[in-house]
């Protein structure tokens, strides 16, 4: 556990997604997948409004149901911390002061808890003024409603204006930036958005840290993976990420862990980095990622990760 930023919000090492609950996986699955992170020692949560609209059937706010069922069952509030987000689902896609009011108010209500710890803007809205985007976030801060702000898909430079305008006007600032990260594809996060991250104090919690599955192992030249997700996580198997997945091999063996564990280890390692987020629909899945959230690798394993 490690505390996030400048939060009293104290955070498992792994923060479990769930962009897959009510999409690849059913309720009880879901259910399933959560009571087990939850014994394995896990307690951050990760949704938002938009999951999973893309999937047949589904107009959004699905995996917060999910999720919110799940609390009020297991009873369970108190040992979760749980991040939801707005501005990508339908009808809640743009940051205006409206929006981002309702949206907390039906994140809320499907979640079935007066709280929500850490709030995304879910991305950028440059038809929209920040400062009242950022008035309406730091409201809902004041109104008790949410506990921490954060953001997510910001350019450095929109980052640090959104910074300074908290910063001036005296509202609730951003603890948090949750970018596409991992072993894989790094260039649009290291350099100038981890400098603006490192520099305002925020921790970063990256998604698709697993690069859409490529680093848990299993894609390999001339194997066939059943998943929605295998045409996107095929696409790094190329000559970088075979020496990649080279040494992710090399270092899972030496401590007799997971592929996954190990690219993950690497990201929780690196700097400003507080908890990458993955997802899993199964429990066979989540005990491939799990082993991270006590798994330190040695500084020459990450050295040798990094310099690929």
């Amino acid at each position: 556990m490690a505390i996030l930023s400048t939060t009293d919000l104290n955070v498992s090492r792994l923060c479990l997604g769930g962009n897959v609950f009510g999409w690849t996986a059913d309720e009880e699955q879901s259910f399933a997948v959560l009571d087990a992170y939850l014994a394995a020692g896990g307690n951050f949560v990760d949704t938002a409004d938009v999951y999973s609209a893309w999937a047949e059937g589904n107009d959004g706010g699905v995996s917060e149901s999910i999720i919110g069922r799940w609390l009020a069952r297991r009873g369970v509030r108190d040992r979760v911390v749980l991040a939801t987000k707005v501005g990508m689902l339908a009808g809640f896609d743009d940051q205006r002061r409206e929006t981002v009011l309702a949206g907390a108010e039906q994140s809320l209500k499907r979640l079935g808890v007066d709280h929500i710890d850490l709030y995304y803007n879910h991305r950028d809205d440059p038809g929209t003024p920040l400062e009242e985007t950022l008035a309406a976030y730091d409201q809902l801060v004041r109104e008790g409603k949410v506990r921490y702000i954060a953001a997510s898909n910001f350019s450095a430079e929109r980052l640090a204006e959104a910074l300074a305008i908290q910063e001036r006007e005296g509202f609730a600032k951003f603890v948090a930036l949750q970018p596409e990260y991992n072993l894989v594809s790094r260039d649009a996060f290291e350099g100038e958005l981890q400098r603006t991250v490192a520099e305002h104090g925020l921790a970063t919690v990256p998604y698709w840290s697993l690069a859409k599955g490529f680093l848990t192992g299993k894609y390999r030249p001339g194997v066939e993976v059943e998943s929605v997700r295998a045409g996107a996580a095929s696409k790094y198997l190329d000559e970088r990420g075979l020496k990649v997945l080279a040494v992710l091999d090399e270092v899972a063996a030496a401590h007799r862990t997971t592929v996954a564990a190990v690219a993950l280890a690497w990201l929780a390692q690196q700097p400003t980095v507080a908890a990458p987020i993955a997802s899993a629909r199964t429990l066979e899945q989540l005990s491939d990622l799990t082993p991270v959230i006590e798994l330190e690798l040695a500084q020459d394993e990450v050295d040798r990760l990094t310099a690929i």
